[in-house]
């Protein structure tokens, strides 16, 4: 298994900055700050699961490399 990518990286950020807003947005009991914090944590699922694929997909077309070589 490889290391996470720029996309993993930043999707796990984006997650953790949109919970951050999350729960300041309930403290303060601002819907808006609450919901774009919301919004920030489901694009940073999105943006981790991509990343996770392409590594994952690369991985694949690696290993397949390795096999016809031998």
């Amino acid at each position: 298994m490889s290391l996470p990518n720029k996309d993993e990286m930043k999707g796990k950020y984006e997650q953790t900055k949109g919970k951050v807003k999350e729960t300041v947005g309930r403290k303060l009991n601002d819907k808006a700050l609450e919901n774009e914090g919301s919004a920030d944590r489901a694009k940073g699922n999105m943006r981790e699961t991509y990343g996770k694929t392409k590594r994952e997909l690369g991985d694949a077309v690696k290993d397949l490399g390795d096999k016809i070589r031998k």
